[in-house]
């Protein structure tokens, strides 16, 4: 049964270090919600948007039933399920953005909590999970009738939890997971590879309670890596196994990793003569330390309403901290187009894990890098939906955020639960969405979409608006598009393109602008990116480009 429904810089140099400072009245709430489709047979655990402009979804196979059943008379044997042997629904759906529809897709192993990212040809490599599935890996290569390819034997070790970034050369590091304090690559150089030791993660382990699962992980420009757990960061060289640089703690002392479930970002990148001179990271959100054993005694501690920010690229690099219009655990954030950060899901107490979770946060917060400390916060307005533990987001190509999931259960629950399993799928819209700015929209002309784009070469962009174009205003950002699960967008940077002042008039509306594109893997790992023209902060719909 398939379901359908008709579609219903900001880098300011920072002032004293390491105070804290609480934001005034925020302006007006912003923004809008709309719901997609009133189910989607399965609750949303981890999302990839496709250069397709369909999204991959997929909860959980050990559970039992979910509400979509799988095509023409497909099941699968589930061993892990001591209920229901033989299933024959889905886990795992195909959400077509442009139709607004769904096609049920047969994933065969657990892939509960686990990880993954695009290859450099914009296929789905995932990454572990649970059960049978923690050792696997599996592909999805979309197409009208394809569906997962897997490998049950793909991984050195168990992987759940895990994190997954893609490096420069476009191979997958798998970093942690439970009882996991190593890390590995897919796919593997040769069949002797091993996995490597991580003794940070030892290092960052809170006994029986972990708070470094699903590290925060971002590509550095000088090619090594940020690694982020429970309160601690480090510079690593993951080809030569050593620590590059130890990064102070962040400030309070509080862990922002799973079970504790804040969230990260790397800002924006503005790349000026092939250079990107600042690198910076976001940690928001999570749980005071002892909350996760509180929530397992039926008390919830508020959630974390701080922000470290952290300039990594600095010879002395250190937190400034700053504050929330509210706590927020097991939040996402989401860079958009325009390059600022989307806060979004989660709860004001508790902490991850079935039932640990109260209060939840309806309403977004924008975050705008580039004002100045103390004006960064904005709220949106609210949806009415709660997405507790398991929920996600994705940007896609029109700038809006699909939102799923929710489900705190250690099975589907719909009744007698403060918070029941959520199968509704709704988008929310920017601000830079409203109507009122459709003139200063920008529309792309060419090129066309998936267009190649080789490192260092340039690219001339041709767009249209209707209302006048101030030709000062015009920027192009590229963002690859990222996996969400549990609170962490993995593979996620937005790249704000070079080129100089060059935009010019071409016609009547009509103009372009030349940018240059990034010069190494570094900086933009290859694979597929959505480019976005901005003109006064307002995006064009997005194209495809390959970046090689």
């Amino acid at each position: 049964m398939i379901i359908s429904t008709s579609h219903v810089y900001y880098h300011l140099l920072f002032g004293l270090l390491l105070l804290h400072y609480a934001p005034p009245a925020c302006p007006a709430a912003a923004g809008y919600w709309t719901l997609l489709l009133p189910t989607i047979g399965i609750s949303a655990m981890h999302m990839q948007l496709l250069p397709n402009d369909r999204i991959v979804i997929f909860d959980r196979t050990d559970f039992g039933s979910s509400n979509i059943s799988l095509p023409a008379g497909k099941c699968r044997f589930d061993q892990n399920d001591m209920v229901l042997k033989l299933d024959c629904t889905a886990h795992s759906v195909e959400y077509d953005v442009a139709s607004n529809t769904l096609r049920p897709l047969m994933v065969l192993t657990d892939v509960w909590c686990s990880s993954g990212a695009l290859d450099s040809n914009g296929s789905l490599v995932q990454i572990g999970g649970y059960n049978d599935g923690d050792h696997a890996v599996r592909v999805y290569r979309s197409c009208d009738k394809c569906d997962w390819e897997e490998m049950p034997s793909g991984l050195i070790q168990r992987r759940w939890y895990a994190t997954s970034h893609i490096l420069p050369d476009g191979r997958q590091i798998v970093i942690g997971g439970r009882r996991q304090f190593n890390y590995e690559f897919f796919p593997k150089t040769s069949p002797s590879e091993k996995a490597q030791s991580l003794p940070f993660l030892v290092q960052t382990y809170d006994r029986w309670i972990e708070n470094n699962l699903y590290p925060f992980v971002f590509l550095h420009t000088d090619g090594n890596l940020f690694i982020f757990a429970n309160t601690r960061a480090i510079l690593f060289n993951y080809s030569d196994n050593k620590v590059v640089k130890t990064y102070p703690e962040i400030p309070g002392g509080d862990p922002r990793n799973y079970p504790s479930s804040g969230s990260a970002v790397l800002l924006p990148m503005r790349i000026v003569q092939d250079i990107v001179a600042v690198v910076e990271v976001l940690v928001c959100g999570g749980a005071p330390k002892g909350a996760y054993t509180n929530a397992k005694h039926g008390k919830f501690d508020g959630a974390l309403d701080t922000c470290g920010r952290i300039k990594i690229s600095d010879p002395n690099p250190q937190w400034v901290m700053e504050t929330m219009p509210m706590g927020r655990v097991m939040g996402d954030m989401l860079l958009l187009p325009n390059g600022d950060v989307l806060v979004i899901n989660g709860g004001s107490s508790g902490t991850a894990g079935w039932e640990h979770a109260r209060n939840p946060v309806l309403e977004p917060v924008i975050y705008k890098p580039d004002n100045s400390i103390g004006s960064r916060f904005e709220v949106q307005n609210p949806s009415t939906i709660p997405r507790m533990y398991h929920s996600t987001a994705v940007l896609i190509r029109d700038g809006r955020v699909i939102v799923g999931g929710s489900n705190p259960h250690e099975k589907y629950t719909f009744t007698n639960v403060l918070y029941p399993t959520e199968l509704r799928l709704e988008a929310f819209s920017p601000s830079y969405l409203d109507p009122s700015s459709s003139g200063l929209r920008p529309v792309i002309l060419a090129p066309v979409s998936h267009t190649q784009f080789e490192y260092g070469k340039q690219m001339v962009i041709q767009f249209t608006i209707q209302d006048q174009l101030d030709l000062n205003l015009v920027l192009v950002t590229m963002m690859a598009p990222s996996f969400n699960t549990h609170s962490f967008s993995m593979n996620q940077r937005l790249l704000v393109l070079g080129g100089g002042n060059t935009t010019k008039v071409i016609g009547t509306s009509n103009y372009e602008v030349v940018v240059t594109a990034p010069p190494s893997g570094n900086i933009a790992p290859v694979g597929y990116y959505l480019l976005f023209l901005l003109h006064q902060g307002i995006p064009s719909e997005g194209i495809w480009v390959h970046v090689e």
